[in-house]
């Protein structure tokens, strides 16, 4: 008798509560004061979730395709109790080695490609929804950075605002751009994110290298985003050099430091499996490739700007 999953069960349903009563406060609604209202955030806790489970659910499906023992996903919910999307997304647990390259690639590049295709649709739908306003309307003080992709399509769906207009994305839209920028975070090739084990099965034991590059990467960009807050933001005195350095830089995003150093936690390097001499055949080279293109178009280095 299979035992009943209530952890996943209860981190599940705490994550589409949570991401419920986000998607209500995003429409201005205080559930405090009208409870029946939270329903108002249906649709964008619906399409993350959906994504989110996506993803996960393709790593777990490739992950028995291969015989490999993996758990249900573990939601990740964060209490809105201060503004927040209601998740740190999802994840799932291997309890058995990977076995080839081959496994490493449908494993890796899986749930990316899972996501950002979930992703495309939720975004060109909510954005269909969004709506273009006066700058003085938006009454937002965060600003959302741009990939390629969602610039291609925000051009094709709702076309160039007019000077002075900004976009007002939809629930729907900001889910969906929230899904490009998870993917492209799990495709950043260190450790052992989905990028990490797509980058191990070309590149073998130089990975570990590049996984070093990209975290020190990371660790600069971060920290240059506080220099570029202090500077502009909070409006601290920086001395001439470090203030000339720091404006030759496009606007970075200070999580970068975080998420860099989280990597430097979890560990860079990657595991080795056990039959490497086993080769990548061309549909998993192929794979890989389309991952890294995707990589290229949700990653945005500025992906949340305070004004």
């Amino acid at each position: 008798m299979k035992k009943i999953p209530y952890l996943h069960i209860v981190l599940f349903a705490l994550t589409f509560f949570f991401t419920l009563v986000a998607g209500a406060n995003f429409k201005g609604v205080d559930i405090t004061k009208n409870p029946s209202l939270i329903f108002k955030g249906l649709d964008f806790s619906l399409t993350l979730m959906t994504i989110l489970l996506g993803h996960e659910l393709a790593h777990y499906l490739s992950a028995r395709k291969h015989h490999i023992e993996a758990t249900l996903p573990y939601f990740i919910p964060v209490p809105p109790l201060i503004p927040t999307i209601g998740t740190l997304g999802a994840f799932i647990k291997m309890r058995s080695p990977i076995t080839t390259r081959r496994a490493l690639i449908d494993v890796g590049a899986s749930g990316p490609i899972a996501g950002f295709l979930l992703s495309v649709v939720v975004a060109v739908i909510g954005l269909s929804y969004s709506s273009v306003v006066p700058a003085n309307e938006a009454k937002t003080s965060l600003g959302l950075g741009d990939s390629l992709l969602f610039s291609l399509l925000i051009r094709l769906v709702i076309g160039v605002p007019p000077e002075s207009h900004e976009i007002l994305l939809h629930p729907v839209a900001f889910a969906g751009w929230l899904g490009f920028f998870v993917t492209s975070l799990n495709l950043i090739p260190i450790g052992q994110l989905d990028g990490g084990h797509i980058a191990y099965a070309f590149l073998g034991k130089r990975h570990r290298l590049l996984s070093r590059i990209l975290v020190v990467i990371l660790l600069i960009m971060g920290f240059v985003a506080i220099l570029q807050i202090l500077g502009d933001v909070v409006k601290v005195s920086l001395p001439y050099e470090i203030s000339h350095l720091v404006q030759k830089f496009p606007d970075l995003w200070a999580g970068w430091a975080f998420w860099g150093a989280i990597m430097l936690v979890l560990g860079i390097k990657h595991p080795p499996v056990m039959y490497w001499e086993i080769p990548l055949d061309r549909r998993r080279r192929f794979a890989g490739v389309i991952a890294f293109i995707i990589f290229v178009i949700t990653f945005t280095p500025s992906p949340f700007m305070i004004s």
